[in-house]
């Protein structure tokens, strides 16, 4: 469950007074932060804790992440100057990664842990828009105007989200997972287009680890299909679509992930219950599931209906 830790008590009194981005560089903090839902909620997989902008960061952009806002950009992209200066990321920019993981990997024995980096699309929006976007509209016409130059964006920012996620599988992350969030806002012929190529490259390069891949993006049901040709093993499908219809949707062989509503959460036990039972059983048609929510936990979540939750859907599945 994504941001699994951020309705917790113990996350926000960790992280009072530490920035975002300084929580994520500090071996300590990840650790620490990846572990708690996993004592909590007894998750059958740990997601390292990180932002997708982390590699940005380390890489020299001049970014924060407000609370109440999300990433904000210092001087947004808006020529190719300002992409040229988009280095590539190296191992030694993010020492605390490495240092995270492995020590993480020690403390989780056979639970898998679960790398985390943003996909190509969503960091381009950020640059770009300078922050969060509901229309996209400065991203776009960069990619339907200037599309030699968004090419040359997007190479870039696949490269470091590549090494970010090879950093991560090299210090001995289990799996690993593309977040490429704001990739809905695209119709299927753009995504095809202007952004499959570089989700396909990214997860081409990483099939030489022989680890699991998962792709996930929000408001993606008509993307599904095109989705699933990028190379994942695994699809995270949102609420919006039902699974078996996203079955139908997805290349065959493929597992799927998801997709209780978050706000589910909110509502009585019995609704819950209910709710989780049609998610399993519309799984049944997948070639694989991983049963999860439909997007990230909301930050009101009580975090004792998540914990019932797992345990509601360990006794449903066991055997």
């Amino acid at each position: 469950m994504r941001q699994a830790g951020r309705s917790l008590p113990e996350y926000r009194k960790l992280r009072e007074g530490v920035a975002m981005l300084d929580a994520c560089a500090r071996p300590d903090m990840i650790v620490e932060i990846t572990l708690q839902p996993v004592r909590r909620y007894g998750v059958d997989a740990a997601i390292f804790f990180s932002d997708i902008m982390v590699p940005l960061k380390a890489v020299g952009v001049d970014l924060d992440i407000k609370p109440g806002v999300g990433p904000v950009v210092a001087a947004p992209v808006r020529g190719p100057d300002d992409v040229r200066r988009l280095r590539d990321l190296e191992p030694d920019d993010v020492p605390y990664v490495t240092e995270a993981v492995g020590e993480l990997v020690g403390e989780l024995g056979d639970r898998p842990l679960i790398g985390f980096a943003g996909g190509p699309f969503t960091l381009a929006s950020y640059l770009i828009e300078g922050g969060p976007s509901r229309h996209h509209e400065h991203t776009k016409a960069l990619m339907y105007g200037e599309p030699a130059l968004w090419a040359e964006l997007m190479r870039r920012l696949s490269a470091i989200t590549l090494e970010f996620l090879r950093v991560q599988i090299a210090a001995g992350a289990s799996a690993v997972q593309l977040f490429d969030s704001w990739v809905g806002a695209l119709s299927p012929e753009d995504y095809r287009t202007s952004v499959l190529p570089y989700t396909q490259q990214i997860f081409a390069r990483l099939a030489e680890y022989d680890v699991p891949r998962i792709h996930f993006g929000v408001g993606t049901g008509e993307l599904l299909g095109l989705l699933s040709q990028a190379g994942a093993d695994v699809v995270g499908v949102d609420w919006r679509v039902p699974l078996d219809r996203a079955v139908q949707r997805v290349q065959p062989d493929t597992a799927l992930q998801g997709n209780l509503d978050p706000a589910v959460l909110f509502a009585s036990w019995r609704v819950v219950a209910e709710r989780t039972d049609d998610v399993l059983a519309r799984a049944e048609a997948a070639d694989g599931h991983v049963f999860n929510l439909g997007h990230g936990v909301l930050p009101t979540t009580d975090p004792a209906v998540l914990e019932r939750l797992v345990e509601y859907v360990h006794t449903r599945t066991a055997g």
